[in-house]
């Protein structure tokens, strides 16, 4: 028996239907292509967390992991996942005021946070009403948007190693924010988050919100997406330097670059992974050789050969 086998049979034991095998994954996504997991964990509690990531080390030490939040920045192969993902459920998504102080669980999707920290007579956080992810995922890479980001309220968090199962507690220092990074691993968990906030006007707190709606809309594509695809070099627009290029409507295949907005990649129903990587190439390269500059993913690609990773832009 294989290690993925015995993880598979105790996770059947610690979990019961909630553990799948050769489960899609690519559908749990905001682009909604790709293949699937070799196993899929769906974990409700703490107490979940802690059993598996038990079971990973004592059965799978080497196994590949990855958190699926809402899939709003992870693009997976056409060829699927080897390794175990692992999706955060409703048990996982709370959310409770502290006078100031906001705890939201990982799974908490971050439209759902500003909406409920306005109603709370909150404000510092209305900025994330338009990021389609979850706490446990902008803090591990610092999403942002209209003038802020996580870092400027994270006060901590609880974090699980799911190759140990060990608890942890980070503070900012520890957490090494820096643009679109932290220093959260691919094997850490965000269980919880404590958001600082202040006491704001619940009335401009739901009109800022409405503002910023309004503006991702007129701005930002719908559909199958995953955002922003290239972080922004310094001092400049990674969509700027796109669309200078002449490159909104570049297809290939089943994916395009958005004609809304360049640092997009639409893609079409039932379209293909491997056409989204393609064109992040080809766009990465033409950026390259026409300015010089190396635009870097900010998309996380899942399941990839190392050197197509590298070529469509993801650096270690």
């Amino acid at each position: 028996m294989t290690a993925l086998d015995r993880l598979a049979t105790r996770l059947e034991r610690e979990l019961g239907p909630r553990l799948h095998r050769s489960a899609s994954i690519g559908v749990l996504t905001t682009y909604r292509v790709g293949g699937s997991a070799a196993l899929l964990a769906e974990v409700e509690s703490v107490d979940d967390l802690r059993r598996l990531g038990a079971a990973v080390a004592e059965e799978a030490p080497q196994i590949e992991l990855l958190i699926v939040g809402r899939g709003s920045n992870l693009l997976v192969a056409d060829a699927g996942f080897g390794g175990l993902a692992v999706r955060l459920g409703e048990g996982l998504a709370t959310m409770v005021p502290e006078g100031e102080i906001l705890r939201a669980g990982g799974a908490a999707a971050l439209p759902v946070v500003a909406r409920r920290s306005v109603a709370a007579g909150l404000t510092g956080f209305e900025w994330a009403v338009g990021v389609p992810g979850t706490i446990g995922g902008a803090v591990r890479m610092n999403a942002g948007g209209h003038g802020s980001d996580m870092a400027a309220s994270v006060r901590g968090v609880h974090v699980i190693d799911l190759r140990s199962g060990e608890d942890s507690e980070m503070d900012p220092a520890a957490l090494e924010f820096g643009y679109r990074r932290s220093a959260i691993r691919s094997e850490q968990v965000v269980v919880e988050c404590r958001l600082q906030l202040a006491r704001g006007d619940r009335a401009t707190g739901e009109a800022t919100l409405a503002e910023i709606v309004r503006w991702r809309r007129d701005h930002q594509p719908g559909g199958a997406n995953a955002g922003s695809v290239f972080t922004n070099p310094v001092g400049d627009s990674a969509g700027r330097l796109i669309d200078a290029l002449g490159l909104k409507g570049l297809r290939i295949g089943t994916a395009e670059v958005s004609t809304k907005h360049a640092n997009f990649i639409q893609a079409d129903a039932e379209g293909r992974a491997d056409d989204i990587v393609a064109v992040m190439t080809e766009v990465r390269a033409r950026v390259l050789e026409a300015s010089g500059v190396d635009l870097r993913a900010e998309t996380h690609l899942i399941g990839f050969a190392p050197e197509v990773a590298a070529a469509a832009g993801v650096h270690p």
